[in-house]
């Protein structure tokens, strides 16, 4: 009898450790503390929504750079998003799997935590939603979400690694967005030999480059305006014309026709790093860039208000064109691109 007695506290005991382990499961995974620079805009909404964790970036710089997001194992968000090149790339247009060309330019990935909208068109307003875009894109990744789960649910690191980022939920299509947009977010360039003039943390410009300041302020502040270098707006400043007949800029996201080849303003970030330029690479060097500028962008109708006043240019000295690409050389952030 006492050994039936004996047997039953143990098993009581057993049972109530065994259910107490059970409730009390729990991972650490403490907030990254993200700073906003001087100057910049305040993060945006989703940033407070989806915090990044210790975890959470992990997890999610794992994801941007593995292959097996891609149908045939071949290609990472890394391989287009390249770090030395303020995660962007040297093409003209993306190149996906089995050297499939896409439609765009691939844009820099950088300063995503102060971006309103996000891709040359603004399709994306959350940058939760973007990371399934390239995955299931033809000529991006040309994969699925079920795929990649599957792919991932093989590997005991990867179980482990979403467990400890979102509290034992294990692998969900959800934890791949928000672990990829929380590394993301913490891609923030703001240490360049501008940030340092301005901050007054011991740079200076040189005379060419301060002069290239003040072109800038007198010529293109209107559009690469604040901290960003750009003020997010989409604007048809008269490029050349994408010929694929898929194209249609802004107006691929509304259906309007008066943002036909509109496209987002890019930042000018790091911008010495990230040739070609243009919406699908028309240009391949700054100067190229100026000198179009300088001679005339296309008459089209909805042209951008600033050209049309100006006789459809930005007239440029020779000087002026050399001075303003010494100022946007100082807006290299060596530590950001990791050079």
């Amino acid at each position: 009898m006492k050994n039936l007695i004996r047997s039953l506290i143990l098993f009581a005991l057993f049972s109530a450790c065994s259910s107490e382990d059970t409730v009390l499961v729990s991972y650490e995974n403490p907030e990254l503390e993200l700073n906003v620079p001087f100057g910049f805009p305040d993060f945006n909404n989703s940033v407070y929504t989806n915090k990044p964790t210790k975890y959470g970036v992990a997890l999610g710089e794992k994801l941007f750079h593995d292959t097996k997001l891609s149908t045939d194992n071949s290609i990472s968000c890394a391989s287009c998003h390249i770090q030395e090149n303020a995660f962007a790339d040297h093409n003209a247009k993306g190149i996906g799997i089995e050297g499939r060309i896409g439609l765009r330019n691939t844009p820099p990935v950088q300063n995503m935590a102060f971006m309103k909208v996000f891709n040359w068109d603004g399709n994306i307003r959350v940058l939760e939603n973007q990371p399934l875009v390239p995955i299931i894109t033809h000529f991006e990744m040309d994969s699925s979400i079920l795929e990649v789960m599957g792919k991932l649910e093989e590997d005991p690191e990867y179980i482990e690694l979403f467990n400890k980022a979102f509290n034992g939920e294990g692998i969900t299509a959800d934890g791949i967005y928000k672990s990829i947009a929380q590394f993301e977010y913490t891609l923030i360039s703001a240490n360049s030999k501008y940030d340092q003039v301005i901050r007054e943390a011991g740079g200076t410009f040189t005379e060419t480059e301060a002069l290239g300041y003040q072109v800038f302020q007198d010529k293109c502040i209107s559009c690469h305006s604040s901290e960003l270098f750009t003020d997010q707006s989409f604007r048809n400043i008269g490029f050349p014309l994408n010929p694929d007949h898929e194209e249609a800029g802004r107006a691929r996201v509304t259906g309007l026709a008066e943002d036909f080849m509109r496209f987002r303003v890019p930042s000018l970030r790091n911008i010495a790093h990230t040739a070609p330029y243009g919406s699908f690479g028309q240009f391949e060097t700054l100067r190229a860039v100026l000198d179009y500028f300088d001679n005339g962008v296309l008459d089209v109708e909805n042209l951008d208000p600033i050209l049309k006043e100006n006789n459809n240019r930005i007239p440029l000295s020779e000087a002026e064109k050399d001075q303003l690409i010494a100022f946007m050389q100082t807006l290299s952030d060596s530590e950001f691109i990791g050079k």
